[in-house]
């Protein structure tokens, strides 16, 4: 069965073709190749500044998280679902120039017959935790409360969100301005950054529904239908042979299959405020390789050919995956970050600083790519397998 049946009949997609087509032609905001929408300041009327807005969740990763506290009776995993649904915002917001004085507000839907009242707690009680984590790095954040539903008529277990609001200055802002020339600084999704606890399999919240049910074992069908959608064909629903506790060992430390996909979506954050505070203005674009991996950076730039051909080697969690689901690399790296999952578009005196800055927090960085001019706007990535090439 090919990549794409398996995505529609599970009711997903990795391009969101029928969401961008929705919302073209509707207002891209003060600078539409900025990665996120810039508004006038609505918030103050002073034309030196300007309004952001954002909203993400954690998409399905709360799915798998559901199974894991259910089969295991760890309530941890739902602090990283917290982090998971913050972080998207955050970290699409610090690629504009954004990590200072960001209102969070959370959006919570539940069925009360299967998530108890201690997952919410956990949820609503990291958030806070996470803020303390970020505010000790320099990141301001500030939690609004939020809205938490009994919505179980239309939320299977659970659905976490946020939606985060800022104002700044334009001339902190970053604009995408991607140009031949250009190389192309990856930090690495996997490892364990100072500011981490534990391994992160380099996960993120991007491709989980696949990840999901072409790695975990059929069983878990029949012990928590409620787990995904009984209007999906039973051919695509938990395809693989591996069990929420079966262990994998990385770097001398043997982690269980579910919290290894379950690894918090790692911020940035850190990162991107010491880099902002001594190249801010060798910077030419900032890439959060969520939906659409790396062809995200299509939308995002124009006339020009970015060639990725010195990559990570795709660290265990990937390999995993690639493994359960016999997927190729061409759909691997539009789906999933593949270790790499974020990019910053420099010089190349400017990105052996910004490579210093990341290794200081144990995050591994190094020139991934580098940008041409071309006629046919296109990414290339030298894969395992070879070249792999999207074009626009």
């Amino acid at each position: 069965m090919s990549d794409k049946m398996k995505y529609d009949l599970r009711g997903v997609s990795a391009s969101k073709t029928e969401v961008h087509e929705a919302i073209k032609g509707l207002d891209q905001g003060l600078y539409p190749k900025a990665f996120c929408k810039i508004l006038p300041d609505i918030a103050g009327g002073d034309a030196a500044f300007c309004n952001l807005m954002h909203a993400d969740t954690a998409g399905t990763k709360s799915s798998l998280a559901y199974l894991y506290w259910k089969e295991t009776g760890d309530l941890s995993v739902w602090e990283g679902i917290a982090q998971d649904a913050i972080v998207m915002n955050l970290d699409d917001m610090a690629c504009v120039g954004c990590i200072q004085d960001i209102i969070l507000s959370s959006t919570i839907g539940r069925n009360k017959n299967l998530i108890s009242g201690d997952v919410i707690r956990t949820l609503i009680q990291f958030a806070e935790k996470f803020v303390k984590k970020m505010d000790a790095h320099g990141i301001k954040m500030h939690l609004a409360g939020g809205e938490t539903a009994d919505v179980g008529d239309i939320v299977r277990t659970i659905d976490v969100g946020y939606t985060a609001f800022a104002r700044m200055k334009k001339s902190d802002l970053i604009v995408n301005q991607i140009k031949p020339g250009n190389v192309i600084v990856g930090l690495a999704s996997y490892g364990k950054a100072t500011y981490e606890d534990h391994y992160n399999g380099g996960m993120g919240s991007n491709g989980l529904t696949s990840a999901r049910h072409d790695v975990l074992d059929k069983i878990y069908a029949k012990k928590y239908p409620d787990s995904y959608d009984p209007n999906t064909s039973d051919l695509v629903i938990y395809l693989g042979s591996k069990k929420l506790t079966d262990v994998i060992s990385i770097d001398g430390e043997d982690i269980p299959v579910g919290k290894l996909i379950l690894s918090p979506t790692r911020t940035y954050a850190p990162v991107i405020k010491q880099v902002l505070n001594k190249f801010k203005d060798q910077i030419d674009g900032m890439i959060h390789c969520t939906g659409g991996a790396h062809t995200k950076v299509m939308k995002f730039s124009e006339n020009v050919h970015i060639i990725k051909d010195n990559l990570f080697a795709p660290p265990p969690l990937f390999k995993l995956i690639m493994e359960e689901a016999k997927t190729d690399y061409k759909e691997m790296y539009q789906v999933f970050n593949m270790g790499t999952r974020l990019e910053i578009y420099t010089d190349e005196t400017t990105a052996q600083g910004i490579i210093d800055i990341s290794k200081s927090f144990n995050i591994d960085a190094q020139i991934i790519g580098r940008v041409e001019a071309s006629d046919q706007h296109q990414v290339t990535i030298h894969s395992p397998e070879g070249m792999i090439n999207y074009q626009a």
